[in-house]
C-alpha cells in the first residue's frame, strides 16, 4: 500500500492553495482530484457566468492576477485557465481522476487510510479542501411536482438554449437565483421567480467596488467567533454579478418592470399547482433592509486617511409589483405554461457520504476550530467561516493555509523525529521542483 505523507483531496483553488505551502516547506504530498483541475467550474457552472469578485482580488500564495483589467471579473474558463496555471507554476503533484470512496482510521492504527478507485492510500495528514459547494440542495416539493415537469438545480443549468420550450420559473433569490432569472428575461423567456431570503447589495458604491468596500472598512477581519453560529448559517450570499463587466446591478423589481413574475415563497405542490406563502413583499422588504445595512457600514467607516471616494448615491427603487398587495396563493403550471424548474436553492454538505471519522456533526458539517479537526491529522480547508468570511473565496484560501501549514509542518516533525529515535528513514522526499 502507499504511504503517502499528506494527502490533499480536491484540486480547486483551496487544494491548490494548500499544495503551494506544502512544496515551499517541502512537505511530501499529493493532490487527489476526482474529475480536473478546478472541476465543479469546468462541470458545474453555467456558461455565462463570471466571478463575483473583481480580479484584483483573486489571488493565492505565490499568484495572483496579471493581466490588463484588474477591474474586470474573470469568465467561468478564465478561471480554469488561472487555476491550471497555477498548479503548472510550481509543479502541484495533483492526481487528476481520482475520487476518494472513503476516508477511515487505518486498520493498523497508523494514521489515516484513503479508499480510492481501484486501491488505497495510507497518510499522516488528510486536508479535506472540496469545498461548500458538494450536493445540490432539494426542497420536498422537487420530489412532487408532476413528472413531465424539467426540473435542474442550478449547478447543472449552462445556458437558456438548452431549456425546453416553455415559460421557467426559478426558485431562491441569492447571486445564482437572480442570475440565471436575468439571464432567462434577457433571453426573451417568459420568467417566474419564486422569492426568498435575498441580500441585494451594490456592484459599486462611491466609485469603488462592494468587495473594496469588505476589504477596507474591517468586513473580512471578522472572524467566526464573531458572529453567531445562528446568523452565519442564516446569512444569505450577496446578491450581485460580475457579468457585464459588473456594469449592472441585480434587482428584482428591475426584472419585474420588464416582465418577470415574482411570487413568494413555495409551501407545498397539489397536482399541477404551487401552493405560495403571501410573503413577497416582506421579503423584498427584508432585501431594502440588507442594503440600508450595507450603505450604513459604509458610510460609518467612510472616512479614511489618504483614500478619496466619491459623494454617496441614491439608489432610485422601481415600484412594486401587483403580486405585492395581490399576492398569488395558488400556481397552476400547466395554465402558465411553465415547463422548467430551475431550483437555486443551493448546496449541502455531503461530507458524510465518504468521511468515516468522528469529525462531522448530526448535520453532517464538519468539527473544526480553524479548519482543525478533533481526529488527530484530519484538517478542512475552503469552507464558508472557517475562520472568516472571505475564508471561502479565493483571495481567502492563503491565510487559512498557512494557519493549517503549520499544524501539519509540526505533526510532520513530530513523526520524523519519532522515526529517526527507531533508526527509520523518515517518509519525508526531496521537496518537489517549484
Amino acid at each position: 500500500m502507499e504511504r503517502i505523507q499528506t494527502v490533499v483531496v480536491g484540486g480547486g483553488h483551496a487544494g491548490l492553495a494548500m499544495s503551494w505551502l506544502l512544496t515551499e516547506r517541502s512537505v511530501e504530498h499529493v493532490v487527489l482530484e476526482r474529475g480536473r483541475i478546478a472541476e465543479r467550474w469546468r462541470s458545474e457552472r453555467w456558461d455565462s457566468l463570471h466571478l463575483l469578485s473583481p480580479n484584483w482580488a483573486t489571488w493565492l500564495p505565490g499568484w495572483s492576477y496579471s493581466g490588463p483589467d484588474g477591474d474586470g471579473f474573470m469568465h467561468r474558463d478564465e478561471v480554469v485557465d488561472y487555476l491550471e496555471a497555477y498548479a503548472a507554476f510550481f509543479g502541484a503533484p495533483v492526481r487528476s481522476g481520482v475520487e476518494v470512496r472513503s476516508l477511515e482510521p487505518s486498520p493498523d492504527g497508523d494514521g489515516l487510510l484513503l479508499c480510492i478507485d481501484g486501491g488505497s492510500l495510507q497518510a499522516d495528514n488528510v486536508v479535506i479542501a472540496t469545498g461548500p459547494f458538494q450536493a445540490p440542495r432539494l426542497p420536498s416539493a422537487a420530489e412532487q411536482l408532476p413528472e413531465h415537469i424539467n426540473q435542474i438545480h442550478s449547478s447543472g443549468y449552462r445556458r437558456p438554449d438548452d431549456l425546453p420550450p416553455g415559460a421557467v420559473l426559478v426558485v431562491g433569490t441569492g447571486a445564482s437565483g437572480q442570475q440565471i432569472a436575468d439571464e432567462l428575461l434577457r433571453a426573451g423567456r417568459r420568467v417566474f421567480v419564486s422569492v426568498g431570503r435575498h441580500r441585494p447589495v451594490p456592484r459599486r458604491y462611491r466609485g469603488r467596488d462592494y468587495f473594496w468596500w469588505l476589504e477596507n472598512t474591517g468586513y473580512y477581519d471578522k472572524t467566526a467567533q464573531d458572529v453567531p453560529a445562528a446568523e452565519r448559517r442564516r446569512g444569505a450570499s450577496p446578491a450581485l454579478t460580475g457579468g457585464g463587466g459588473g456594469r449592472y446591478d441585480l434587482d428584482l423589481r428591475r426584472m419585474a418592470s420588464e416582465g418577470a413574475t415574482l411570487l413568494g415563497r413555495i409551501r407545498g405542490v397539489d397536482g399541477r399547482g404551487l401552493r405560495l406563502a403571501p410573503d413577497l413583499g416582506s421579503s423584498l422588504a427584508d432585501g431594502d433592509t440588507a442594503l440600508e445595512q450595507f450603505v450604513s457600514w459604509v458610510e460609518e467607516r467612510v472616512e479614511m486617511p489618504g483614500v478619496r471616494v466619491e459623494e454617496p448615491q441614491s439608489f432610485p427603487r422601481h415600484p412594486d409589483p401587483p403580486e405585492v398587495s395581490a399576492p398569488i396563493l395558488q400556481l397552476d403550471l400547466d395554465q402558465e405554461g411553465i415547463a422548467t424548474v430551475v431550483w437555486a436553492t443551493g448546496f449541502r454538505p455531503a461530507f458524510n457520504s465518504w468521511v468515516r471519522l468522528p469529525v462531522l456533526d448530526e448535520e453532517g458539517e464538519p468539527i473544526h476550530e480553524r479548519g482543525v479537526s478533533p481526529y488527530p491529522g484530519v484538517f478542512f480547508l475552503g469552507l464558508h467561516w472557517l475562520h472568516r468570511s472571505r475564508s471561502a473565496f479565493i483571495r481567502g484560501a492563503e491565510e487559512d493555509a498557512r494557519h493549517l501549514l503549520e499544524r501539519i509542518a509540526k505533526r510532520v516533525e513530530c513523526a520524523s523525529g519519532h522515526e529517526e529515535s527507531r533508526g527509520v528513514s523518515p517518509r519525508l522526499q526531496a521537496p518537489p521542483n517549484t
